[in-house]
């Protein structure tokens, strides 16, 4: 079976030699050996979230929609198959009166995608979810399937970029389920460069979103609460989730796209919009959205000491340049990581999030930010665009040069290689 696969954002596609849905690690491990035997490389693509080429291969395309679902549960964790989406994975927490502690805004990557990429959300004192990960299943370039939870391998391969191995299932580290806080509120740009440090010291999860040619942002602080749950009424997600944040947004970036001198005025009645709101409710439920509005995206991470600075030459740049900007850049920050390629290893970092409209792409917005934040030793996020290669990435990852003799000892044939990862890796 062969088809073209596409990713979400529809910038990457390709046409692999065959496509195979396995539903379990014995299948994965037969279609390793069988893709060596015919000289094929092979890769397992989850639900296409990566702005990048990182999940294509020409060779032998895994599908993960039968290797789903919770496989054990108890002691504080939770294994799951690595194709189970992470909504489903939030509704069997919840179901058993679990959580994840932290994690992203999107949920609908797989759990493999998502940590293999350094899917990360926002937390002061906790990491993204290879963080919370504690043991890895996956199968090796030589068809074996290996369990690690310790040591070289597992630090390296909990973000791997699939390079490493093909993750067959992931063990999670779990809490009793717990209520937030949310709290929304604008906040002038200006106001917030001179208080970075109180409103992220201050929260435990703060999330925050510029609007550009505004001096508007819309603050999200996310925090426990011991309750009760006093969730959204219907017609408040409705305004904000709904007709806000998707159906209203994307008219305003569909004029946007055929008139775009009106940008600045668009994005002044997004900021007048804007409004403050509070409410509690069950945990992945306050950290997740739900983005109709299709994008592409760069991010980068920088350490946190570094934020001000990259947040005023991002606005110095955009009042420079006569670009018209719709879609808001994104502020949140992680503590410090051990997994070798997380773009939080061994530094507490800050991610600025620059996106566009999926029709309108801007290649020279991209590559303006992209060059203040590699100037300010930034990581770009594996599964969004960016330019870099392996020389600069083996400057900013003090585990790069490990990662990729690790590597190449056990996938010598580059069985798990792709034309994006021989740029990234080397």
């Amino acid at each position: 079976m062969s088809a073209v696969f596409r990713n979400w954002a529809g910038n990457q596609s390709i046409t692999p030699a065959e496509v195979r849905v396995p539903a379990s690690a014995a299948d994965v491990a037969q279609a390793v050996r069988d893709a060596a035997a015919r000289g094929l490389r092979v890769r397992m693509a989850g639900t296409g979230h990566s702005f990048t080429g990182v999940a294509l291969t020409d060779g032998i395309l895994l599908r993960p929609y039968a290797l789903t679902g919770v496989q054990e549960a108890g002691d504080g964790r939770v294994r799951v198959a690595a194709g189970t989406p992470l909504r489903v994975l939030n509704q069997e927490l919840d179901r058993r009166g679990l959580a994840l502690a932290n994690m992203g805004d999107i949920t609908e990557q797989t759990v493999a995608g998502a940590i293999q990429t350094g899917t990360h959300g926002t937390g002061r004192e906790i990491g993204g979810l290879a963080d919370q990960v504690t043991e890895l299943e996956m199968v090796l370039a030589d068809g074996s399937i290996t369990t690690v939870s310790e040591g070289e391998l597992f630090d390296a391969a909990r973000v791997g970029l699939g390079a490493l191995g093909i993750l067959t299932a992931v063990t999670f580290r779990v809490e009793p389920a717990f209520l937030l806080r949310n709290v929304r509120r604008p906040m002038p740009f200006s106001e917030i460069l001179t208080s970075l440090d109180e409103i992220t010291g201050q929260n435990e999860h703060l999330d925050f979103f510029w609007l550009p040619h505004t001096d508007t942002c819309l603050t999200k602080r996310n925090n426990r609460s011991t309750g009760p749950a006093a969730p959204p009424s219907a017609f408040r997600h409705w305004l904000d989730n709904v007709l806000l944040e998707n159906t209203l947004f994307g008219a305003l970036c569909a004029v946007g796209r055929r008139f775009p001198q009106a940008i600045p005025t668009l994005n002044g009645i997004s900021a007048s919009a804007l409004t403050s709101s509070e409410y509690t409710d069950k945990a992945y439920k306050v950290f997740t959205s739900v983005r109709k509005v299709r994008f592409l995206e760069m991010e980068y991470a920088v350490p946190r000491e570094r934020l001000g600075q990259a947040l005023r030459e991002t606005r110095d740049l955009l009042d420079l340049r006569d670009w018209r900007i719709t879609f808001p850049i994104e502020v949140r920050v992680t503590p410090a990581s051990d997994a070798w390629l997380s773009t939080a290893y061994g530094r507490e970092s800050a991610y600025i999030a620059c996106h566009i409209y999926r029709p309108t792409p801007h290649p020279a917005y991209f590559e303006g930010v992209e060059e203040i934040m590699t100037r300010l030793s930034g990581r770009p996020h594996w599964g969004k665009l960016h330019t870099r290669d392996a020389a600069y990435l083996s400057t900013v990852y003090p585990r790069f040069g490990d990662f990729v003799a690790l590597r190449d000892k056990l996938d010598p044939q580059r069985l798990f290689s792709n034309d994006h990862l021989d740029v990234v890796l080397g």
